[in-house]
Parts: structure tokens; sequence; C-alpha cells
């Protein structure tokens, strides 16, 4: 027997009734097994092997160019998958499933965070970064190939925010595991730039949850796997969720629609704009492997991607490159 056989009978052994099962993991396109990993540990290892996701290094999660100590889309993409194993281990769910869509989850991030995703939304009328996650692995990497990842990861990614919920409740982990990690991660981020203070936050939340961030976090997951085990759902008692939402509408309050915060977010969103139409005018100036993909996609499409891709540092790059003038140093004589 394989090892990875012995994993997935070991899976229908162990994990709950209702966890998903490696074994029955769908793709787009059939492919060889592997002797040693599972489909979903499989799908783990090419989205952190990807170029998607070495980018979220240098992609904005609330603060512009912050310093090194603060998040990144990167650094919560793994907090985020540090939360949801913490969940599916304690719920007996499928870890490589969970782990897999956290690490990919974010992977359609424009360059400076939801600043940057609004500013293209207000372009074209409909951008929503986890459609543009989605499609980063089914049709950009690997040079327009796509990473074939499991129905299971794919749709957690796309359904880890928006209107519809995943399928599996390894896909509906994530999606809890995401709004503790922002929250939680966001909220020390924040008094770490001196915007917030403990005291500041509601009396609900700070009765509730806690008001140091880790231990915020441990009540939050602690509830979910409590309320959440032996049923086929993910859930929430009421107090806590409640307190959660309050949480929620403070974040968006002092943080996320901050005036302090507004000037660096008009200028981001400035930039992604400027970027947008001068590529939309002069589509040559854009890498050949997304001109290839103009007559399948279309130039809007093809310029999105592109833009969408860019890191903070990359983006402001190309303004400066396009947008500044350099200055004009006057060669000495020699007499």
């Amino acid at each position: 027997m394989k090892i990875r056989e012995r994993i997935e009978a070991q899976e229908f052994k162990i994990l709950s009734q209702y966890a998903a099962k490696s074994k029955d993991a769908v793709r787009d396109r059939e492919e060889a097994f592997c002797d040693f990993r599972t489909a979903f540990q499989r799908d783990r290892d090419r989205i952190i092997h990807s170029k998607s996701f070495r980018r979220l290094k240098h992609k904005t999660q609330v603060y512009i160019s912050p310093g090194d100590h603060y998040r990144t889309r990167m650094t919560h993409s793994l907090e985020v998958a540090q939360i949801s194993r913490t969940i599916a281990r304690g719920l007996m769910l499928n870890e490589d499933l969970t782990e897999g869509i956290a690490v990919g989850h974010d992977v359609g991030h424009t360059p400076f965070g939801h600043v940057g995703e609004y500013a293209l939304r207000e372009l074209i009328g409909h951008y929503n970064h986890n459609e543009q996650s989605l499609r980063v692995v089914e049709h950009l990497e690997r040079g327009g190939q796509g990473l074939n990842l499991t129905a299971e990861v794919r749709d957690g990614i796309l359904n880890h925010t928006g209107p519809n919920k995943p399928f599996t409740l390894e896909g509906k982990v994530v999606r809890s595991s995401d709004r503790i990690a922002y929250l939680c991660h966001d909220y020390d981020d924040g008094i770490r730039a001196g915007m917030l203070k403990p005291s500041h936050l509601p009396s609900n939340v700070s009765k509730v949850l806690g008001t140091n961030p880790s231990n915020m976090i441990t009540v939050m997951v602690s509830d979910i796997i409590t309320e959440s085990e032996g049923q086929n759902d993910i859930m929430m008692s009421g107090p806590v969720k409640a307190a959660m939402d309050e949480f929620r509408e403070f974040m968006f309050k002092r943080i996320y629609h901050s005036a302090e915060l507004e000037p660096d977010r008009k200028k981001a969103k400035h930039v992604v704009s400027k970027l947008f139409k001068y590529y939309i005018e002069n589509p040559g100036a854009m890498p050949p492997e997304f001109l290839e993909r103009e007559d399948r996609w279309g130039l809007q499409t093809i310029v999105i991607d592109y833009i969408a891709g860019l890191t903070d540092l990359y983006a402001i790059k190309q303004f400066e490159n396009l947008f500044i003038p350099t200055n004009w140093i006057p060669k000495v004589r020699r007499a």
C-alpha cells in the first residue's frame, strides 16, 4: 500500500463523518496520483509554491508600507491557515483541505489590499478579489495553464467571502477563520500604529471576547469548536457571534474606513486607476504573456489580470516610471 493510500484510508477511520475525504476529491483534468501526498496536500503545495502566493508578501493587508512588524497578505493567509487547522483538528475535519483553501484564498488580491479592489470595481463595474483568486489558480498560474486544483479547494477559495457559502465544512471553517484573523490581527496592528487602545473597544466586545488579540482568537475558536462539534455546519453561540459582529462594526469605523488612513487610501486608489487607464491605452507595455491571452479573454480582462497581480512596491515603481518626470542632470563639460 502506498503512503497516500494509507493516509486516505486513515481519513475514513479517524475523521468526522462530515469531513471531506481526500480520496473523493475531484479535479477538472485527470492526472496521475502522487505516491506520498493526498490530493489536498498537493493543492496546498502547489499554491505555496506559486508566484501569486509569493507576491502576497509585498501586498497590503490594511496599512500601506507600514514597516516590518505589520501584517501583509501573506502573513494574514498563514494566520488564517493556522486558525483553520486548529478548528479543523478540533472538529476532526480535513486539515489539509482547510490549509489549502486558506493559503489560496487571497492570491487574487490587488496591490494596496481592498483599496485596489474598490478602485478596480469603480473602473469596470464588477471586481471581487475572491473571484480573481479563483481565476488565478484556474487560468493564470503556470503560464496560463492553471494549477488544476480540486473542486473542494476552488470552491473554498471562491466562497471564503461573499453571499454563497462553501459546500464543505472545511471551506466554512476558513470563511470563519478569515474573519477571526483579520479582525484580531488588524486590531493588533491598530494598537501598534497608535490608532487604537484596548479601552476603545465596545464594552460588550471586551466583556465577551476580551481585549488581548490572542485571547480574543482563543475565545472565538473555542466557541466554534464547542458549538459545531457533531454538527454538519460551522456555528457560533449567540453571545460570541453578537460580540464578533460588534467587533467588526467597530473595526470598520475606527480602522477600515478611518479618516486617518484616508490620504493613503486616496493615493493608492489613484495609482491603481492611472495604471489601469494607461495599460488600456497602451497594452503593448504589458509583458508578452498577458498580450498572448487577449484574443481569449479580451483587453480589459488581461489588464485587470496584470494590475491585480502587481505588488504594492511594483505598482508604485510603475507609476513613478510612467507618470513622474525624472531629474535631468546636465553633464559637466570638461575644459
